[in-house]
C-alpha cells in the first residue's frame, strides 16, 4: 500500500540549505522524495509505503540535526560535527591525532566523542584548516614516518612555517634524523617530547625575532 507525507524543513539561511540538500543527496532513502525549496523552508513530498516514509523522515529530520549541529554552536559555544564529513568536505585525508592536535595548537577548544568532533572552530573554518592539513601533509608524506608527520604537520598548520622547514629544525634540534635506508625522516625522541622541544624553539625564534 503506497501513500504520501509532507514534511517541512525550517531552515535560517541559504548556508543551512545548501547543507542540508548536500546531505540530502547523499542519502539513501527508501522512499521516492520530491523537495520544493522556499526562502527559509523546504517542503519534502515523501512517497512510498508506510514504513518506508516513516524512516525516510526518521532519515531526514536526522540530517538536519547533524546539519544544525555543525553550523551552529550549542550552549557551550562548540560545535559538532563528525571527522568523517570533515574530510569528505575538504576532499582530503588527514588522520584525527593531526586534525585534534593541530586545533590545539591554535588555541581552540576540542573534545573527541567517537567519531564525533566538538570544537570551537566553526565549520567553514574547520574545513579550510583540513584542506591545509591535506596540502602540508601531501608535501612530505613520502619522506616521513607517522610519529614525525603527527609532530610536522600540526605545527607547519598552526605556525605557517612550510612543513619541509619544520622537518629541518627537528633535525638541527637533534629530535629528528634522515635515515638514508628508509628514505625517511625518523624521530629520535618521543612524539611529546619532540613536539614541546619544537614548540618551545619556535616561539622562543620568535620572541627574539
Amino acid at each position: 500500500m503506497r501513500a504520501k507525507k509532507v514534511i517541512t524543513i525550517h531552515v535560517k539561511d541559504d548556508v543551512e540549505k545548501e547543507e542540508f540538500m548536500k546531505e540530502l543527496q547523499r542519502l539513501r532513502l527508501p522512499a521516492f522524495i520530491y523537495v520544493h525549496g522556499k526562502l527559509n523552508s523546504l517542503k519534502i513530498n515523501v512517497q512510498g509505503t508506510k514504513d518506508d516514509i516513516r524512516e525516510a523522515i526518521r532519515k531526514i529530520r536526522e540530517i538536519h540535526n547533524r546539519v544544525r549541529a555543525k553550523l551552529y554552536p550549542d550552549k557551550r559555544g562548540l560545535y559538532h560535527y563528525t571527522i568523517d564529513d570533515l574530510l569528505r568536505e575538504a576532499r582530503t585525508s588527514v588522520s584525527t591525532p593531526i586534525i585534534i592536535k593541530t586545533l590545539e595548537l591554535l588555541g581552540e577548544k576540542v573534545e573527541l566523542s567517537g567519531d564525533e568532533l566538538v570544537t570551537s572552530l566553526p565549520w567553514s573554518e574547520a574545513v579550510e584548516l583540513v584542506e591545509r592539513l591535506g596540502d602540508a601533509l601531501s608535501e612530505i608524506a613520502l619522506q616521513t614516518t607517522r610519529q614525525i608527520r603527527e609532530v610536522a604537520v600540526p605545527v607547519s598548520v598552526a605556525f605557517n612555517v612550510p612543513p619541509e622547514e619544520v622537518l629541518e629544525k627537528l633535525v638541527e634540534l637533534g629530535l629528528a634524523e634522515w635515515k638514508e635506508d628508509k628514505f625517511k625522516y625518523e624521530l629520535i625522541k618521543n612524539k611529546e617530547q619532540a613536539l614541546e622541544e619544537l614548540l618551545k624553539a619556535l616561539t622562543g625564534d620568535a620572541d627574539e625575532d
